[in-house]
């Protein structure tokens, strides 16, 4: 079993999980000490998001056993694990598009709040003050995002960069203790990767809370991550701090598609 300290709030134990006979991901071990900021790195169609899916129930695993705050998840379903607080980004935008911003976020921060059936039908007692505080909390969060002056825009029609830090937005909104980022840079420019990564990095210092973020480009989780997993067909390659990895041979191997000399 991977050794588990008194801080590890997730640990993953010789995970493995097979798609038509092919492991994508293969044997996978390690652990997420409570508050970091940890990345998952690996080419496109190493394994990275099956990890995430794995993790919050999405599917299950054909073996091996996960870990979150010393409690064995590994069958729970999804609704199972965010009830954990956990909370999750996609790879592929999972927006409300004909929504706006601002509704967006008030759908995840309802979560947290309860109406009688006579009140959500007649919007009586109290339906007023509860909606106020949502609304309030929501614009809050997309205060945070950068997004509080496009709150009643159509969630399809902001710019791709906006987009993403939208769903970043409704995912805090979730009040999480471990955040996971599927590929948030995706689709950005440099520009919007360098915005992103300061928004990263404060987010995780202000909430103290632990974030994993999945980057099929290496550069964006060294410049915001200590601790680095790399992934290659299904396995577990590296692992290690931003040097250690930069300087890995298999890693070179992976992303450069050729033996590198040790």
């Amino acid at each position: 079993m991977t050794e588990i300290s008194d801080n590890t709030i997730l640990s993953l134990d010789h995970l493995t999980k097979y798609f038509g006979g092919v492991p994508a991901v293969n044997d996978i071990s390690f652990s997420i000490e409570e508050g970091e900021l940890a990345g998952l790195i690996g080419p496109n169609g190493a394994g990275k998001t099956t990890i995430f899916n794995l993790i919050t129930g999405v599917y299950h695993p054909d073996s091996g056993k996960i870990f979150f705050g010393g409690e064995d998840i590994t069958s729970l379903k999804t609704y199972q694990a965010i009830g954990k607080r956990m909370a999750r980004t996609f790879q592929n935008l999972r927006l409300f598009p004909n929504s706006t911003a601002l509704e967006n976020v008030m759908v995840a921060v309802q979560q947290h709040h309860s109406y009688s059936f006579g009140e959500a039908v007649t919007h009586l007692g109290g339906w007023r003050k509860k909606e106020k505080e949502i609304k309030a909390r929501s614009m809050n969060i997309l205060s945070r995002v950068g997004l509080e002056q496009r709150s009643e825009q159509k969630a399809r029609t902001l710019p791709y960069g906006m987009q993403r830090r939208l769903e970043i937005g409704r995912a805090l909104a979730l009040e999480p203790k471990f955040l996971f980022l599927d590929e948030p840079a995706a689709g950005m420019n440099p520009e919007e990767v360098n915005d992103l990564n300061a928004l990263i990095i404060d987010i995780h210092r202000e909430r103290k809370f632990t974030i994993l973020v999945i980057e099929h480009h290496m550069d964006v989780v060294m410049e915001i991550c200590s601790h680095i997993i790399c992934m290659n067909f299904g396995n577990k390659i590296a692992e290690g701090t931003p040097v250690e990895i930069q300087s890995h041979p298999e890693v070179l191997k992976a992303y450069l598609g050729e033996e590198v000399d040790e």
